[in-house]
């Protein structure tokens, strides 16, 4: 039988409390680190890979990677979804510019019910979503990445620059937090086998993540980059192929290690499956509600704070 492919997750945490790089990062809180990593998920037969081993809850993420797609920056849209894992950094910005003791509630509330307030305070900078749909080059052109990925799919699916990335040098001072994720290359398989059959072929993604909270954010990243596949699978008439993960700083938070021990003392369940409930006509038109997902079964959620 072959072996739950969220055990590349739980080795990788288990590498981490046995062989980390114990080092003080970023945020002060502290790390378990080691460098450059893989993983690879098969999403060929409707595999959605949400891990088990703690409730994932999936449609946040799903929400995130909806929202990176509009080209979105501000926080504002992300709260009327009731998404609030970018909260802490304009918050963060907000207390120290005024010195004031605001709860995260009340802030939320501003930003959702002052739209003046949320311009000045709720926008995270150009952050993925505008490098994803507009990108500036030198001489003020405009650069939709995800529109011109799609476009070489259906047009020349053997090239070998169908990617987009997030890394601007020019504007990474003005982001609320630099690009972890940054990557994004896409690549199609068995074209000529697909004839006939209604597909295309397959296509598969690698993701390159400089850095990655191992505790917290590579669930959620999993689950949203295989999101982001079968949505562009679906435009080109492809089926989904292999989502692989490469991790560059991969790292455990200090703060998260009992959660870790938690989650190796539980064994994976199967993953859940997906499909889309219709087809847009284009990348914009996803909602949350096309992702259909069935027979997830996951064990308790675990709680740990984010380092900001």
């Amino acid at each position: 039988m072959a072996r739950h492919p969220e055990y590349q997750y739980l080795d990788l945490l288990e590498h981490l409390l046995e062989k980390g790089d114990r080092r003080i990062d970023r945020t002060g809180v502290g790390t378990l680190s080691m460098f450059g990593t893989m993983m690879r998920f098969d999403l060929s037969d409707g595999t959605f890979p949400v891990y088990t081993t703690k409730r994932v809850y999936w449609k946040t993420a799903v929400k995130e990677m909806l929202w990176f797609l509009t080209g979105q920056t501000n926080i504002q849209s992300l709260l009327r979804e009731n998404v609030r894992i970018w909260t802490d950094w304009p918050l963060d910005k907000y207390r120290k510019a005024t010195d004031e003791a605001i709860s995260q509630d009340e802030f939320e509330s501003r930003i959702l019910s002052d739209d003046e307030f949320a311009l000045k305070w709720g926008d995270l900078g150009p952050v993925y979503g505008k490098q994803w749909r507009h990108w500036l080059d030198a001489n003020g052109n405009e650069h939709d990445q995800i529109a011109d990925v799609i476009q070489t799919l259906k047009t020349n699916p053997a090239s070998r620059r169908m990617l987009f990335h997030a890394w601007n040098v020019g504007e990474l001072d003005r982001m609320a937090l630099h690009p972890c994720h940054m990557t994004y290359q896409f690549y199609a398989s068995e074209m000529a086998s697909g004839e006939g059959s209604g597909s295309r072929g397959k296509l598969s993604l690698l993701v390159g993540q400089r850095s990655c909270d191992l505790g917290l954010g590579n669930a959620f990243n999993i689950c949203q980059q295989a999101a982001l596949l079968y949505m562009v699978a679906q435009q080109v008439d492809m089926t989904p192929g292999e989502l692989i993960w490469v991790g560059g700083d991969v790292h455990l938070y200090l703060n998260h290690i009992e959660m870790a021990k938690t989650l190796l003392s539980r064994e994976p369940r199967p993953f859940p499956k997906l499909r889309l409930a219709r087809r847009p006509d284009s990348i914009d038109g996803y909602r949350i509600e096309d992702f259909q997902v069935t027979g997830y079964n996951p064990h308790p959620p675990l709680e740990a704070p984010v380092a900001v």
